[in-house]
């Protein structure tokens, strides 16, 4: 009788240990809905608290199984928040394991270089994952970078990330700036860095293109630069056209072809490079660029040098003119 017993024992207990085994090793339970199951594991949780959640949304079979797993493997002691998905099916082990190395959901929201705050503002509103509303940050406050964001993170505090990110930098490179600068404070140099920004989209020019612009404030010469004239008109939205004589030729804060010096303030958000550029510019004793016709810029020292590289310019833009009319 008691060999009975134990043999009924002995057969529990190697059935029970296959059925943990399989539970732990085999297919998890199939999504809810779809081919996956999103589920957010909130900081501070505990391996219990964990485990009910993933029970609870339906990731895995046995909220003990994963209890004991986590705590004999010594994984329990370093399963991280966050967000996670999990493909439908996905055995527990996979589960546990993609918890402790932190393989959350990662998104993004991305400011590319030259956009204003209202198009980073816009970017941040338009993320279905984020909470929460937003006003648009000064212009020229925010850099430009790719910034991830956790589902449920509140859309401000996203936002005072992207500032703290550009004062922390701005304040390094005002601390390591070249000597006598055209610039009294660090704002005039994320405005003329935004400007730069704007009037190239080649980085080797930046550096080059910041010296022309300090030169001219040094001689107190007009800007010129057509980038503030459409700030001016649209706020930094592409016009979708060419600038018209009267955009030209009104007086308005931002036309630097009216106004001596800097804007009252930046046209865009400028990047590292541009910031950079304009705080370490080279030595230079040129004062005029203008477009060389393959995207790029050619400089000049004098007026008339400037003059015959304008002239060619233009014979370029005859010519795509020409060749855009079918010749006509």
């Amino acid at each position: 009788m008691l060999s009975r017993v134990l043999t009924t024992l002995f057969v529990l207990a190697i059935l029970g240990g296959g059925w943990v085994v399989w539970t732990y090793r085999g297919p998890g339970p199939a999504a809810k809905a779809g081919a996956s199951t999103d589920i957010v594991l909130p900081r501070g949780a505990g391996v219990g608290q964990i485990a009910g959640a993933l029970k609870s949304a339906g990731v895995i079979g046995s909220r003990e199984v994963f209890y004991l797993a986590a705590k004999l493997g010594g994984s329990g002691r370093h399963l991280k928040a966050g967000e996670y998905e999990f493909k439908s099916g996905a055995p527990m082990a996979e589960v546990l394991d993609d918890i402790a190395n932190g393989r959350v959901v990662r998104r993004f929201v991305s400011v590319p270089e030259g956009w204003t705050s209202d198009m980073a503002a816009d970017a941040v509103r338009a993320e279905p994952v984020l909470t929460g509303t937003v006003e648009t940050p000064p212009e020229g406050s925010l850099l430009p970078d790719s910034y991830q964001v956790q589902r449920g993170e509140d859309r401000a505090v996203v936002m005072q990330r992207m500032r703290d990110a550009r004062d922390a930098l701005l304040a390094q490179l005002w601390a390591a700036r070249a000597p006598d600068l055209p610039l009294k404070t660090p704002e005039e140099a994320v405005t003329l860095a935004s400007i730069v920004e704007k009037e190239t989209g080649i980085p080797a020019e930046r550096p080059r293109i910041a010296a022309v612009f300090e030169n001219r404030l040094r001689a107190g010469v007009k800007l010129e630069s057509d980038p503030t004239i459409i700030y001016g008109v649209s706020k930094g939205r592409a016009l979708g056209r060419g600038i018209t004589l009267k955009e030209l030729t009104t007086a308005t804060p931002y036309n630097t072809y009216k106004i001596v010096g800097l804007p009252p303030t930046p046209i865009a958000n400028p990047g590292r490079a541009a910031l950079a550029a304009v705080l370490n510019p080279p030595k230079s004793d040129e004062l005029f660029f203008v477009a060389d016709g393959s995207g790029g810029h050619v400089f000049a020292s004098t007026f008339a040098q400037h003059q015959a590289n304008v002239a060619k310019w233009r014979v370029i833009e005859r010519q795509r003119a020409a060749a855009a009319g079918g010749g006509k």
